[in-house]
């Protein structure tokens, strides 16, 4: 299977009873029911939650918390659908990534990974698109990191821009302790995050490691307490949808991702190219003018073409 969780039964800190414990990362395995069917049915509310700000930031809450937001396929469904709407609406200028309850997302729901262990087919892997959707999203996201982020998850919160956890998250790869590889491109990126010494102990051991951990290796950018985990990504994601431009960083993450294979000098010269196309875009005009004029620049969204993303928030 594509993803697992990061359960390591070696670990005395884990659980399969999600209320054991206050830590919101001391289970790490999101089986904490016997009914392996409620993975795969519809869920009575959303399994991702959505709120868009005022000032253009889309709020996506992983929201399985009675299995620690397992990933399921119903989940990866509406996703990469939630990010298909977010691209092609204007009023989204950043997305911010986070957890309900005690995870953000501990890997697969074991179900899905009992299935496919004993030979099943309960996911359709060829039929569904690469699981790098932030990659390739133009506009920034941010990662608000609040408990386990293992399997899946982990791979999710690495393709996001930036990463904001707690100290005490747990983060795991896990691939290697579930009989895998390295999943969905993260032997690429992990190494170019954190190093490839870091990378390699990392993926070879599936060992566990906290958000400080995290910090000092350089996998997340910012370590908050819990109570400002949230209130803090949603103000880095607010201030760059109020004063910077989408278009401009829509070609930031394009530069940072092709730049990755390219030479110093391609590079180079591949950001004059693209530095004369942003100064013929209106955007351009209005950083300087706003700048002189001491005042915050009104840059135009990023052209959309479907209905917006529900979940708008009022003032």
């Amino acid at each position: 299977m594509d993803s697992t969780d990061s359960t390591d039964s070696t670990d005395s800190t884990d659980s399969t009873d999600s209320t054991d414990s206050t830590d919101s990362t001391d289970s790490m395995d999101p089986t904490d029911s016997t009914d392996s069917t409620d993975s795969m049915n519809e869920s009575p509310t959303p399994v991702i939650l959505t709120e868009l700000t005022d000032d253009g930031v889309l709020l996506l809450t992983l929201n399985r918390p009675e299995r620690h937001n397992a990933w399921t396929l119903e989940m990866e469904l509406l996703y990469n659908e939630l990010f298909d709407r977010a691209e092609r609406d204007p009023a989204v200028r950043a997305v911010v990534l986070t957890g309900a309850g005690r995870s953000f997302c501990p890997g697969m729901d074991m179900s899905v990974l009992d299935g496919a262990s004993s030979g099943a087919r309960p996911w359709p892997t060829g039929q569904l698109p690469p699981r790098t959707r932030p990659m390739s999203f133009p506009k920034p996201v941010v990662a608000a990191v609040n408990g386990a982020c293992a399997g899946i998850g982990f791979n999710q919160a690495l393709m996001c821009d930036v990463r904001f956890a707690v100290p005490h998250a747990k983060f795991a790869a896990a691939f290697s302790a579930r009989g895998l590889v390295a999943e969905d491109g993260v032997s690429w990126l992990l190494p170019r995050l954190v190093g490839y010494g870091n990378a390699s102990d990392l993926l070879l051991s599936s060992r566990r490691f906290t958000g400080t951990e995290a910090l000092a290796m350089g996998l997340v950018n910012r370590l908050v307490e819990p109570v400002e985990l949230l209130p803090a990504a949603l103000a880095y994601a607010t201030e760059l949808a109020r004063s910077a431009s989408p278009y401009a960083m829509s070609l930031i993450k394009r530069q940072l991702a092709d730049d990755q294979a390219k030479t110093f000098v391609e590079s180079s010269d591949g950001a004059a190219a693209l530095l004369a196309t942003a100064k013929q875009a209106p955007d351009y005009r209005e950083g300087v003018l706003s700048f002189i004029e001491r005042r915050q620049p009104q840059f135009a969204a990023l052209p959309g073409q479907s209905a917006p993303v529900p979940g708008k928030a009022s003032s």
